[in-house]
């Protein structure tokens, strides 16, 4: 097998790990990494049975599976950080292995630059588009003069896969590297590793990145690895056709496998990114699956739960010192509202939640809770219970049954559980050793046993697998209550939310008609929309019409710009003109279907519905116009 070894760059702070003599045969191994029917385990548990995959060059491999099944130890068997039990590991001769682990190894007595750039002077990777890119988008909010140990752990984490992907490597290992990065992070992540040459194996629970970026997907359950070609949409797809070849029964059939299947060739990522799977076979599967969620449905019955109010924020005004985050913001929530906040880290958005629910007293304005609301935070903790119970008789503490949404009758304790998949020896499990995910998974289900009707959810993904997020995602889904989501997991933001607002620091609060891509674009050309008085969504489920804040200053007249920017400022112009073009075709055919459905009243009022939220969108677009023309003349 040879002897690892270690190759120091010039900087003296990037290494490269490779194993020379993996491969012994006469002619290139096709694959630059193979597992020959590897198995491992810890303890009593076997994690991996007999498993034999390879990873070639160009692959993009994502990694799903359970938190605790054995997707983190796949990774260090193939980057040889554990040996298998049984069977062997090759490796290409001479790979260029990069790793991204859970924890790092940075001297904490180095700077961030030292750590991530060595010696390099400044002028060396300034010249560099890609280290460039790298230190804006990772570490752009980092002191680089700072010490690695003054540094949180996000903050570490980031610094770490700075320095990981500035080594030029023929396979990059990463585990969870999405953890601590926000969505225009991620964005940018996706594009960077798919523009790099040689390959890739990433386990995250990130299923938007994994749609973005993987090739193929590795599911990791039971002691096996089964492969599906392209992301997580097509293992979705994939995943279903393989049910229903095995002839499952029509009840199993009816699963989270369809419904998210469902969800994904109708929601906003079938819209951004198109999934290469065959099309017929995925009609095939969701022809009689309803919408995921009936909204006026839902909205009816919120309403007789919650009333007409939920909460009414009227000319609010908070500042911290000489900031200002909240500047005379009107915001409504109603019954049913289902909203999504974007933001930058430290933008406000907890503030802003804190306002809204009473937490927090703002310095002028007023803040109206209706008399109905009963609030849960998924942040808070678990750490007042008895670490010493078993998961089955804490539950079963709070309450033996329990009448869920969406479901008939009551369900029992360990039913309960079993759907937040605690099943078997996991529920006599005590409570102080579960993993974080699971953990993370108690506390949703005890939160929800308490019946609240407005739900909040700062970053309600960490620690979550993909499995347990579709759980809550289509729990959420007939749950009739209020949903205010911070996360910067997109897939899991534009599947739980009907609307995105976006907090950026400025004190505004803003709708954004085209949530997640109209967030990027804004970061990406620096041309915020108008600030407006913004509202949710109202009880019988319609949207209330942003209008322009009375007496708003006018906006301030464009500060000079480079050449670059102006040019970003033409391209942004073109984009613009094309979505009016299509918006003007889309006006016409509704003009012509209101001449067509002149008697059916019915008709009538859906389409003057469809035609205002068109208005208001080519309002929002010829604004960002005249905003972006300002820059291109500067």
């Amino acid at each position: 097998m040879g002897t690892p070894s270690t190759a120091t760059a010039p900087s003296g702070h990037i290494c490269v790990i490779t194993y020379p003599g993996a491969v012994m045969a006469a002619t290139p191994a096709p694959n630059l990494v193979n597992l020959e029917a590897v198995s491992k385990g810890f303890g009593t548990r076997l994690l991996l049975d007999k498993v034999s995959l390879g990873v070639g060059r160009g692959d993009r491999v994502g990694v799903v599976g359970r938190n605790g099944d054995g997707k983190s130890t796949l990774l260090q068997l193939l980057a040889r950080r554990e040996e298998p039990d049984d069977g062997r590991v090759t490796q290409n001769r001479d790979l260029r292995l990069g790793y991204l682990g859970q924890s790092d190894d940075l001297d904490p007595n180095l700077t961030v630059s030292q750590a991530v750039l060595g010696d390099a002077e400044t002028y060396t990777w300034a010249a560099d588009p890609r280290a460039r890119s790298v230190m804006e988008h990772l570490l752009g909010e980092i002191d680089h003069e700072a010490l690695i140990g003054t540094l949180s752990g996000g903050e570490r984490r980031r610094t770490s896969l700075a320095r990981l992907l500035l080594t030029d490597v023929d396979l990059l290992v990463l585990d969870e590297p999405t953890n601590h990065l926000d969505i225009e992070a991620v964005n940018w992540l996706a594009a960077h590793v798919v523009d790099r040459a040689g390959a890739l194996i990433v386990v995250t629970h990130d299923r938007w990145f994994l749609d973005a970026v993987c090739t193929q997907t590795w599911e990791v359950q039971g002691g096996r690895v089964s492969s599906y070609d392209g992301g997580y949409a097509a293992y979705v797809l994939a995943k279903a056709e393989r049910s229903r070849s095995e002839q499952v029964s029509e009840a199993k059939r009816q699963n989270l496998l369809k419904k998210e299947l469902a969800w994904l060739r109708r929601g906003a990522p079938a819209r951004t990114s198109k999934p290469k799977f065959r099309i017929d076979a995925a009609n095939a599967l969701i022809e009689n699956e309803p919408a995921p969620r009936d909204k006026l449905a839902l909205s009816k019955l919120a309403t007789s739960r919650l009333g007409k109010d939920v909460y009414d924020a009227e000319n609010v005004t908070l500042k911290f010192g000489d900031r200002v985050m909240l500047d005379h913001v009107t915001f409504r929530l109603g019954p049913a509202d289902r909203i999504g906040l974007l933001g930058p880290n430290g933008a406000g958005k907890t503030t802003f939640l804190k306002v809204l629910t009473g937490q927090l007293a703002p310095d002028s304005g007023l803040v109206k809770q209706g008399k109905t609301v009963r609030i849960a935070n998924l942040s808070q903790t678990l750490d007042e219970v008895d670490g010493m119970k078993t998961v089955l008789a804490h539950i079963t503490d709070i309450k033996r049954t329990a009448a869920l949404a969406g479901h008939s009758g009551e369900l029992t304790s360990s039913q309960l559980l079993e759907r937040f998949g605690f099943t078997g020896d996991k529920l006599t499990t005590r409570i102080s050793d579960l993993s974080g995910g699971e953990r993370r998974r108690l506390q949703l289900l005890r939160i929800l046993l308490d019946e609240p009707n407005v739900l909040i959810l700062d970053e309600p993904t960490n620690d979550l697998d993909v499995e347990t997020l579709t759980v809550l995602e289509d729990f959420l889904d007939s749950w009739p209550g209020v949903v205010v989501v911070v996360t910067h997991d997109r897939y899991f933001l534009e599947r739980v939310s009907d609307m995105v607002y976006a907090i950026m620091g400025d004190g505004n609060v803003r709708h954004l008609p085209r949530g997640v891509e109209q967030y990027l674009d804004e970061l990406e050309t620096g041309t915020p929309g108008r600030r407006v008085v913004v509202s949710g969504v109202s009880a019988s489920g319609s949207v209330a019409a942003p209008e322009v804040s009375a007496g708003t200053p006018s906006a301030p007249a464009a500060a000079p710009i480079d050449a670059a920017a102006a040019r970003a400022a033409k391209k942004e112009l073109n984009r613009i003109e094309r979505q009016l073009s299509k918006l003007a075709d889309t006006e016409k055919k509704l003009h012509d279907q209101l001449a067509a459905h002149a008697s059916d009243y019915g008709r009538l009022a859906e389409l003057d519905t469809e035609l205002r939220k068109l208005n208001e969108e080519r309002e929002e677009l010829e604004s960002a116009w005249l905003e972006a023309a300002e820059r291109a003349e500067s």
